[in-house]
């Protein structure tokens, strides 16, 4: 059985005041928060797929982010977003809407009420299916259909090594605990252990050396896992 992960929430604001106040805010609601600071890297980050819903400042360093969402639905991610800008005009919630954006908030705001936008985004996003698809470096992974390629090779994966891939890619760039893999993959499963997730890290890695993806997971000694394009990791 798998059970239920904290929702991930992508917070790109260039104000390290929001940044901060929001990650402390929406972690205390138990999400899981990841902040940037301007376009690009946001746009890398959204790009991957890897977050349930994204809260994006319009005015922004690099890449503003009207463009940030207008290259996402180009590019077909579908993850929900929600603009902040301190712009309240008609026309300035309408362009947003337009481009694809999911809902606007307009600056200052309620702590209360973007909780309460953000949780209704996620529920119509689980009610829709909206599984999409989650792209880390060459790694694709089709939630829909629950298949995996890597540079257009498909990676044969039994159903666990599946859902291990997924609860870490999902999480991409982010340290995973045995313990958290252990309750998102196995669940109730109470024969599971902490070794068990060390086997199937194993079975999983084998699978994505032999089509080139080495180093894709990685361990963290002392903490867990993290999952990431392991070419990025060479820049530097």
């Amino acid at each position: 059985m798998l059970t239920h992960v904290e929702p991930r929430v992508l917070v790109v604001d260039d104000e390290v005041g929001v940044r901060k106040a929001l990650r402390r805010g929406l972690g205390a609601e138990g999400m899981d928060v990841t902040v940037a600071a301007e376009g690009h890297t946001a746009l890398n980050l959204a790009r991957t797929g890897a977050f349930d819903v994204v809260l994006l400042d319009i005015m922004l360093p690099g890449l503003s982010g009207y463009r940030v969402l207008e290259r996402l639905r180009a590019e077909g991610v579908t993850t929900p977003v929600l603009l902040i800008s301190a712009k309240d005009g008609e026309i300035d919630q309408a362009d947003g809407l337009d481009l694809g954006a999911d809902g606007y908030v307009v600056k200052p705001f309620s702590f209360v009420v973007l909780v309460a936008q953000v949780r209704a985004t996620l529920r119509r996003s689980a009610a829709e299916g909206a599984r999409g698809t989650l792209r880390i470096g060459g790694l694709v992974l089709d939630r829909a259909r629950r298949e995996v390629h890597w540079r257009d090779e498909p990676v044969p994966l039994s159903p666990r090594e599946y859902a291990l891939l997924e609860a870490l890619a999902g999480r991409a760039g982010t340290v995973v605990t045995k313990e958290e893999l252990l309750q998102s993959v196995w669940g109730d499963e109470r024969a599971a252990t902490r070794n068990v997730v060390e086997v199937y890290v194993g079975y999983l890695r084998r699978k994505l050396d032999a089509v080139g993806a080495t180093a894709f997971v990685r361990t963290v000694r002392g903490h867990g896992y993290v999952a990431g394009d392991p070419d990025a990791e060479r820049v530097p």
